[in-house]
């Protein structure tokens, strides 16, 4: 594999580097949501997986495994005089961005794993695709990738069709020892080796690699952040861009530029946190009086503090949770229980933040807290139920 991956490069050279790799059957336009922006604080290089986009199928045998594909990576670097690197990756390009950061700790600076998996799945089902791959093409791939790679609600679009392009276009044979490499890839047992500061993102309603995939990734990285985007499946970059967008901005050390742009952050950074239908109401309870408080906490909570890189979003929540019971906010304080869940903490991690609470802020503070949370938590579980039902 002398040859060299195809890549292209956007940003100022003297800035940070961010490598981003692209996901199975895509190219690198899977990132054109988010490569101008992070250019403008990095110099972005993205690259294509062999025989996908404009890299050459020979840069692989029959079969490879995801360490051959870190090694194509380092070429590339290697080859722009690149001896660090932050790197962000979709599915399997995230997989070689944790295999980089296991196996050359020194190189990855920083790390962000979207919809992907230390493990994943079974490695028959990926034999199977492959062998049928060699047999019959890509062109079964191509017809159900929308279903496999977006929401039902996701209205497609150019960027839907240019990526279904991509995969009808992808080569047979580099695409099935892609998957081959997928079938023996497992990383359960060394994610405690990556040191480096590491955001996971999950697409809430991602088929491929839901999020209890993502939620294995966040628990084995020590000190690892996990956001859960609603209404994404698992090419979350392509149907919620701006929401990884701020996600990736916030964690690589992007500062928003104006006022524009944090409301932007701000606003996403609160759906990803609050929900959706809780904003909505917000929104639509706005009056004259508060619009200007309204556009206050968007820009400065949520997008100044909430979106600066020194904290994760658990710890964030935790912080929260105390200041909010010591308060006595209650309201407030429920709201952002069910945040806290949102950010990945467990009720068990609620209860020792609020018995943290009980100690240096008061007994009855902490009380009326429990009771709280609680109520909450409980909520949370009856309306998981529900959409258990609603499901069957």
């Amino acid at each position: 594999m002398s040859a060299l991956a195809h890549f292209v490069i956007d940003g100022p050279p003297n800035a940070p580097a961010l490598v981003l790799g692209p996901a199975l059957g895509t190219s690198l336009r899977v990132w054109d949501g988010q490569a101008e922006a992070l250019a403008r604080d990095h110099r972005v290089i993205r690259w294509d997986l062999p025989g996908h986009g404009g890299s050459a199928a020979s840069l692989v045998g029959e079969r490879t495994t995801v360490a051959e594909l870190a090694d194509l990576v380092l070429a590339v670097t290697d080859r722009l005089g690149l001896e660090q690197f932050a790197y962000a990756g979709i599915s399997i390009g995230a997989a070689v961005g944790a295999h980089l950061a296991v196996r050359h700790p020194e190189r990855v600076t920083s790390l962000a794993l979207i919809c992907s998996s230390a493990r994943f799945g079974g490695p028959e089902p990926w034999r199977e695709r492959a062998a049928r791959v060699r047999r019959e093409g890509m062109r079964f791939l191509a017809e159900s990738a929308p279903g496999r790679w977006f929401t039902p609600a996701y209205p497609g679009g150019d960027a839907m069709t240019a990526l279904v392009g991509d995969l009808r276009a992808a080569d047979p044979a580099a695409y099935a020892a892609c998957c081959e490499a997928l079938a023996e890839f497992d990383l359960r047992d060394e994610l405690d080796r990556i040191t480096a500061p590491t955001l996971v993102i999950a697409g809430r309603e991602d088929t491929a690699t839901p999020p209890p995939h993502s939620r294995e990734l966040a628990d084995g990285i020590t000190g690892a952040g996990l956001l859960e985007i609603p209404a994404a499946g698992h090419l979350a970059p392509v149907e919620r861009p701006h929401a990884v967008l701020d996600a990736l901005r916030a964690h690589f050390g992007s500062a928003s530029s104006d006022d524009a742009d944090r409301h932007a952050a701000g606003m996403a950074v609160r759906r990803a946190v609050l929900g959706d239908a809780h904003v909505d109401r917000s929104i639509a309870a706005t009056t004259e009086l508060t619009a200007g408080f309204q556009d206050f906490i968007t820009r400065y909570a949520w997008g100044e503090i909430w979106t600066r890189p020194g904290l994760d979003r658990r710890t964030r929540s935790c912080i929260t949770l105390t200041a909010l019971a010591a308060g006595g906010h209650h309201d407030e304080l429920a709201m952002h229980v069910r945040a806290a869940v949102r950010n990945g903490l467990t009720a068990e991690q609620i209860g020792e933040v609020l018995l943290q609470t009980a100690v240096y802020c008061g007994v009855p503070a902490a009380n009326t807290a429990f009771a709280i949370a609680g109520r909450v938590l409980q909520e949370l579980q009856q309306e998981a139920g529900s959409d258990d039902k609603d499901e069957h």
